[in-house]
């Protein structure tokens, strides 16, 4: 049988820069593809998600390509640093991860004693066995995955409110400013709403503001 092959946009060791995971070193594992937008510019008025600023179209990223399961698996293992303490981390992110991120390639990364952590924007339910899970709502979608580690919003969104996860089973919810040319204005309207609303955390992009990928 024909092992399943994944599209991959990119694979790179950095920082994670947001959310529940931010501050530490991990291997990011960008897929192509996404259910929300093509990835293309000029689709991106017709995108249920407008305001992605993540280049997950193709393969011709950094360590981009095909790739098997064993193969990845064996990528991304190598990009991190060799006898080091710690587990390694692998960020399973996009565009959307679980277009393709299945129980195969869930094994080979554990296999090779990679920690899973994913970011989803909750459309698809998330498969057994991951270790970390960040899921991002979008407006007008119909979310499947109602329940992870963490809930991480990008504030404010237009037909979407935090209001509406406050009880949903997550251990941490995070309030992400959305970036764009009014950020510093949301960024304001991000920190009010957490002021207000404790049970909400502020989560910063950090990797861009000290130049990280």
């Amino acid at each position: 049988m024909t092992s399943k092959i994944y599209s991959v946009k990119e694979i790179f060791y950095t920082i994670q820069g947001e959310g529940g995971q931010s501050g530490r070193p991990a291997v990011f594992c960008r897929f192509s593809g996404c259910n929300l937008w093509s990835g293309r510019e000029e689709d991106r008025s017709k995108a249920i998600c407008q305001f992605c600023d993540t280049d997950f179209w193709g393969v011709d990223g950094e360590n981009g390509g095909k790739y098997s399961a064993i193969e990845l698996s064996q990528k991304v293992k190598s990009l991190w640093p060799e006898n080091t303490s710690g587990i390694p981390l692998v960020v399973c992110t996009g565009g959307e991860p679980l277009l393709q991120l299945d129980a195969e390639l869930i094994g080979a990364f554990h296999s090779h004693h990679l920690e899973i952590a994913l970011e989803t924007n909750g459309t698809i339910e998330v498969p057994k066995n991951i270790d970390w899970i960040c899921v991002s709502p979008k407006a007008n979608t119909e979310l499947k995955q109602c329940s992870g580690h963490e809930l991480k919003l990008v504030y404010p969104q237009k037909d979407i409110s935090p209001e509406q996860f406050i009880h949903w089973p997550f251990q941490f919810f995070f309030l992400q400013p959305m970036d764009g040319p009014d950020i510093k204005q949301n960024t304001e309207l991000t920190i009010q709403y957490c002021m207000k609303n404790p049970q909400w955390r502020l989560s910063l992009q950090t990797h861009k503001l000290v130049g990280l990928k």
